[in-house]
């Protein structure tokens, strides 16, 4: 049996940024996770100014700013006139925030979160099957029989949810809507002429964005309101998480080329370089899912921790990316937890149990920080989505009168400081 202060389930965004903060905090982790290697599907996603002051109290937020344009502004268009219906500056706000909004790639974020970490810490091929207690500690089952013994058990496990699970938490459902998301690459003499802008695209039941993460790459995602995948792909008894992946080489090349008709088709009259890049797009990097989320009141009444138990990122908080701020408040989290657990661990105990009652304190002290700023972006981008795949007349005020609000809207939710790692 191996023994080990704390474990972290999951080497994704959070689990990396936990185990990061409680590395610079002069704690060492152990990452377990169930793949290979880093799981770096999706590509990007969009970093608020939130998610830089996590990556600044992490340390790493001027390596990955090198990397990445800085987004000036947020057009918001409809895809029946053609016509912007909003466009947002990213300046101050009336609170003096000042917005930094970049398109930031998933493998550089989690490679530069892993680098910064002791060798050892990220045990890969590690696949949590069960959960014991024994006495104050966790017994941690994996698949391939081996036994860990920890004092703090950390559920960072967005897809596979097996700490959530033992916690109680509901288990998310399927949204009824699905999300192909895809990149277009442009070699390094052409460039694309995509300017520093967040473009989103609204109406026929559809949203969509393309955003620039560097000179030579745009990022996109699409979400309908009608799956287009063949049902058969579908387990509907699936968690959340589960990404449906099409390999072209291997089936019809006919499957990628109905994609993007279908997706330029819903585009209507979207402006022609958005089209183009739908058009430059590789089709093997096309990944199509179905979107999942747990009820907002399930996080508002949950069990975010238990004892030397607790969540974080998705495994707490699975929400659509209609305000696009999942990895956001993974981050968030990251800061969040290693402050919290990092002060109680760094009490001075007795014996095991006045230590027990540290950890304890700790984390019901992060699950208190975290519960309404998570219902908060669970219950907004669940209320976006209804707005999104609502009825005709709801579609039709959205798109005449709400565009601006919820153009908006992204910037309000990014108006948070999670607090530096030692404050």
């Amino acid at each position: 049996m191996i023994e080990e202060d704390i474990v972290i389930v999951g080497a994704g965004i959070a689990g990396l940024a936990t185990s990061l903060g409680l590395h610079r905090m002069g704690l060492k982790s152990l990452v377990l996770e169930s793949w290979e290697n880093l799981r770096v599907t999706g590509f990007a996603f969009t970093t608020f100014t939130n998610a830089w002051k996590a990556l600044d109290a992490l340390g790493i937020g001027d390596t990955l700013r090198e990397q990445h344009i800085l987004l000036q502004g947020l057009v918001a268009t409809s895809t029946i006139s053609g016509i912007p219906t909003s466009h947002v500056v990213y300046r101050p706000s009336r609170k003096f925030v000042r917005h930094e909004i970049r398109c930031v790639g998933r493998k550089v974020l989690l490679e530069t979160l892993a680098n910064e970490l002791p060798q050892g810490t990220i045990r890969f091929c590690s696949k949590v099957v069960s959960i014991e207690e024994q006495g104050h500690a966790k017994l941690i089952h994996l698949a391939d029989g081996s036994v860990i013994k920890t004092k703090v058990l950390i559920g960072c496990d967005g897809v596979n949810l097996v700490v959530a699970k033992w916690l109680g938490l509901q288990e998310p459902v399927f949204a009824g809507r699905t999300s192909i998301r895809g990149h277009a690459v442009f070699k390094e003499n052409e460039g694309h002429c995509f300017g520093p802008t967040f473009l989103q695209i609204f109406g026929d039941g559809c949203r969509s964005g393309f955003q620039p993460v560097n000179q030579n790459t745009i990022y996109w995602f699409f979400t309908h309101a009608q799956s287009i995948l063949p049902r058969d792909l579908i387990d509907q008894n699936d968690i959340f998480g589960t990404e449906i992946f099409f390999s072209w080489i291997e089936t019809e090349e006919a499957d990628s080329i109905n994609t993007k008709q279908y997706m330029v088709m819903k585009l209507g009259k979207a402006p022609k370089e958005v089209i183009d890049i739908i058009e430059k797009t590789d089709p093997k990097s096309i990944v199509i899912s179905p979107l999942r989320f747990r009820w907002p009141s399930s996080i508002l009444f949950g069990s975010i921790s238990k004892a030397n138990v607790c969540v974080a990122g998705d495994a707490l908080h699975p929400m659509t990316p209609d305000i696009g701020q999942g990895a956001n408040a993974a981050l968030e989290d990251g800061v969040v937890l290693a402050r919290c657990l990092s002060q109680a661990l760094l009490l001075k105990a007795t014996d095991e149990t006045a230590e027990y009652n540290n950890i304890n304190t700790g984390l019901a002290k992060y699950a208190k920080e975290r519960r309404w700023r998570s219902f908060e972006l669970a219950s907004t981008s669940y209320i976006v989505g209804v707005l999104q795949q609502g009825s005709m007349f709801i579609k039709f005020i959205r798109d005449k009168f709400l565009s601006p609000y919820l153009a908006g809207m992204l910037l309000k939710r990014a108006e948070f400081d999670c607090g530096k790692l030692d404050t």
